[in-house]
């Protein structure tokens, strides 16, 4: 299985990039799009100057609870850059969601409480509410995990998104919002 398949099969459909976006990026952004893969993980990140962006982590259920995924995100903290994720809301039907809450809090992740993220997907135009968690290496407020996740959508998320899909995301205003009364402490 190539790491799109493990991708694809793992990540809800609202979720994925294509196979020819992460490509194209790959290609195109490879100096900022990176990809780490080994037999039981694939990891696509963002590494801008200032900032780390998760675009996904993948650990196959074998290799789970064994560090990996530890293993991984420390190697992008050794960088002592701060660190964004989106990831599901709690599913308290689905254990992969709350494993995964679990396992972003023990590594330190912060729920972002005022950045409110809700995107349609351009394949079934469902509504994809995610939240957005970050770690920081010297607690950087929400305001600038905001900004870098704005430029983290307008750099990535929709890049070329007009000629792979046919039709455009929407604008950032409407899918990122910031609420200043909800900032965490």
């Amino acid at each position: 299985m190539n790491w799109y398949e493990k991708l694809n099969q793992y990540f809800p459909i609202e979720e994925m990039k294509s196979q020819e976006h992460m490509e194209l990026l790959l290609k195109e952004k490879k100096d900022i799009y990176k990809k780490d893969e080994g037999p039981n993980h694939v990891l696509m990140y963002v590494e801008m100057e200032d900032f780390i962006f998760v675009d996904y982590l993948f650990v196959s259920k074998d290799a789970r609870g064994q560090g990996l995924g530890k293993k991984l995100l420390d190697q992008l903290k050794r960088k002592k850059k701060p660190i964004i994720l989106e990831v599901e809301p709690i599913d308290y039907k689905d254990t992969d969601t709350q494993k995964r809450k679990r396992f972003y809090d023990r590594e330190g992740f912060k729920h972002a409480q005022s950045i409110g993220y809700r995107r349609k997907s351009l394949d079934t135009g469902k509504i994809n509410e995610l939240e957005i968690l970050y770690w920081t290496p010297l607690n950087e407020p929400e305001e600038s995990i905001f900004a870098k996740m704005r430029h983290t959508y307008e750099t990535i998320h929709t890049y070329k998104d007009q000629q792979l899909y046919g039709k455009s995301y929407e604008d950032v205003e409407k899918v990122l919002t910031f609420d200043e009364d909800q900032t965490s402490p």
